[in-house]
C-alpha cells in the first residue's frame, strides 16, 4: 500500500512538474517575443528620429546655398581716410565700396566702414592714423598722398591700401624698383607721364608760351608734376611758372597772380586746389584765362579740360585689392599696380567763359560734360 501510494504521489509530482516546466517554457516565450517586438519597435523609433533629423539638415543646407557667399564670410572692418572730400577723392571712396559689395561685403552686413575726412589738415590727417592703427580693422585705405603718408608711418602692421597716388615714389610709398616701402603696404597708382596733358594744352592754346602752375608745396605729388614740367616744357618752347597755394583759401589769390603772366592755368589732383577749385575757376573766368586740369570733375566745376584717369575706375580697380586683403590673401603677395588709361574731358561752355574755342577735333576727341550726366549718375 505504502508502494502504491508512492508511486501515486510521484506521478502526481511528475505532473505537476511538466505542468510548471510547460507554464516556465510558456513564459519564456511570450517574454522572447516582447523582446522581439520592443527591438523592432526601438528601431523603427530610431529610424523615425534620424529622418526628421535628417529632414532640417537638408532644409539648413539649402538655406545656406540660398543666402549666396555672404553666409561663409565673416564680418569684417575697414578703415578709410582721405586728405580732404571733394568730387574726385569721393567717386574713388565710392569705386571701393562698390566693388567690394560687388564681392560679398557688404556695408552694414558683413562689413564695417570708419571713413574720416581731415578736411585737409595734416596734422589732423596724423591724428586719423593714429587712431586708425589703434583699432586695428582688418585694412586701411588711405586715399591720396597726404593721408597714405601718415597712415604708413602709424602703422607696420595693419594692412594698407593707397590709391590717388600720382607718384608713389616720390611720396616714399615705393622704392625706386616698384617695390613698397614697407611690407605691410600695396596700392594703385596713376604715375602718368607729362606729355600727354602738354600735347593737350599745346593743342588748345595753339600759342601759349607761359603755362601757370598753380601747386600745394606741402603734396609730394604735386612737387613731382612740377619737376615734369620744368624737365619738358623748354623743349617744347614753353616756360613754367610756379605758384603756391599751401591752403585752399590761398587758391585764389595764387590763381589771380597769373594776370598778364600766364597764357594758360595747369593743375594736377592738387588737393587743396581741387577742394577750392570754383575759386580758381571763378578768377580765371575774370581774366579770360583758360584751365586744363587733370580730372573730370574739375571740368564739371569750371575747367576748359582735363586729361586724367576715370575716378570711379580708379576706385573700383584699388576695391579688387581691398578685396584681396579682406578674402585672406597676404598682402607682401598684393604687388602695386598702376592704371595709366588717360580719359579727355572738355566743356566748349567754361572754354568760352575763359576766353578761347575750343576746336571740334578735341571736342570729339572727349567727353563733353556740358552735354553728359557726371559718372556719379550713370553708374
Amino acid at each position: 500500500m505504502q508502494i502504491q501510494s508512492n508511486s501515486s504521489l510521484l506521478s502526481s509530482s511528475a505532473k505537476r512538474t511538466s505542468a510548471s516546466n510547460s507554464a516556465f517554457h510558456s513564459t519564456l516565450k511570450t517574454k522572447k517575443v516582447w523582446h522581439r517586438l520592443m527591438v523592432v519597435t526601438f528601431g523603427i523609433s530610431l529610424a523615425t528620429l534620424s529622418g526628421c533629423t535628417d529632414k532640417p539638415s537638408a532644409e539648413t543646407t539649402d538655406t545656406s546655398k540660398a543666402t549666396g557667399t555672404t553666409a561663409t564670410q565673416s564680418a569684417k572692418t575697414i578703415a578709410i581716410t582721405q586728405i580732404v572730400e571733394h568730387p574726385s577723392l569721393d567717386e574713388i571712396r565710392r569705386g571701393i565700396i562698390e566693388e567690394l559689395a560687388a564681392n560679398n561685403y557688404v556695408e552694414g552686413k558683413n562689413l564695417t566702414i570708419n571713413f574720416q575726412s581731415a578736411q585737409g589738415n595734416t596734422a589732423t590727417a596724423g591724428q586719423i592714423a593714429k587712431q586708425f592703427a589703434g583699432d586695428m580693422p582688418d585694412a586701411i585705405i588711405a586715399i591720396s598722398t597726404p593721408s597714405a603718408q601718415t597712415i604708413a608711418a602709424a602703422t607696420t602692421t595693419v594692412p594698407i591700401i593707397y590709391t590717388a597716388i600720382s607718384d608713389p615714389i616720390a611720396a616714399k610709398l615705393l622704392t625706386t624698383n616698384n617695390v613698397p616701402t614697407q611690407a605691410n603696404m600695396t596700392g594703385l597708382s596713376s604715375q602718368l607721364p607729362i606729355e600727354p596733358p602738354l600735347d593737350l594744352i599745346q593743342k588748345i592754346v595753339p600759342n601759349a608760351k607761359t603755362i601757370g602752375y598753380v601747386y600745394s608745396p606741402g603734396e609730394a605729388n604735386s612737387v613731382a608734376v612740377l619737376k615734369q614740367l620744368q624737365a619738358a616744357a623748354p623743349a617744347r618752347g614753353l616756360k613754367i611758372l610756379e605758384v603756391p597755394a599751401n591752403r585752399p583759401t590761398d587758391v585764389a589769390m595764387a590763381t589771380r597772380s597769373l594776370q598778364g603772366r600766364a597764357d594758360v592755368i595747369y593743375t594736377s589732383l592738387d588737393n587743396n586746389v581741387i577742394s577750392a577749385f570754383e575759386a580758381m575757376a571763378g578768377a580765371a573766368n575774370e581774366m579770360k584765362i583758360p584751365v586744363i586740369t587733370s580730372d573730370e570733375f574739375s571740368v564739371r566745376r569750371g575747367a576748359t579740360a582735363a586729361l586724367g584717369v576715370n575716378d570711379y575706375d580708379f576706385g573700383r580697380v584699388t576695391g579688387k585689392m581691398v578685396y584681396r586683403v579682406l578674402n585672406g590673401e597676404a598682402i607682401v603677395n598684393i604687388k602695386p599696380e598702376v592704371m595709366n588709361k588717360l580719359t579727355l574731358y572738355v566743356s566748349p561752355k567754361h572754354a568760352k567763359q575763359q576766353g578761347i574755342t575750343l576746336d571740334s577735333s578735341v571736342i570729339a576727341e572727349g567727353i563733353n560734360v556740358d552735354e553728359t550726366k557726371p559718372s556719379t549718375e550713370s553708374k
